[in-house]
């Protein structure tokens, strides 16, 4: 992998780890907001080892439109709702709405880790395999 792709991946992990222990000490929303996050960098790492080019976003949704249709198709609406955890669970005066239930629970976290190792570990994958 190429220097700035693997720094991108050294930020992804750091925010993995962050959800988890977040997770281990109850605090939801911070296991949704760090689980966006790692996947957003991997994905903007992968685009940036393929020297694609890489939108300033920090919409999954917008990153995964510029990836080929094959990467991560199984886990593409698991992915799509990863971006309602971007803003509300930021910052306390996000819209209304945002989320139906409010902040996340248990439930959704674990979910979203879960979504969040998963592409982790595939991107380190095809990373090693130059499976793309």
């Amino acid at each position: 992998m190429n220097a700035p792709g693997k720094r991108w991946l050294a930020f992804a992990r750091e925010d993995l780890r962050v959800a988890e222990l977040s997770l281990d000490d109850e605090l939801y929303n911070q296991v949704c907001f760090h689980a966006q996050q790692c996947i957003e960098k991997v994905l903007k790492g992968l685009l940036t080892h393929y020297k694609k080019t890489v939108p300033r976003t920090h919409a999954i949704g917008e990153l995964l439109a510029v990836l080929p249709e094959k990467w991560f198709d199984d886990l593409q609406n698991e992915l799509l709702k990863m971006d309602n955890y971007y803003i509300p669970t930021r910052y306390p005066d996000a819209l209304p709405g945002t989320l139906p239930e409010g902040l996340p629970g248990k439930k959704e976290a674990v979910e979203a880790l879960a979504v969040a190792r998963q592409i982790f570990d595939q991107a380190e994958h095809f990373l090693e395999t130059d499976a793309f």
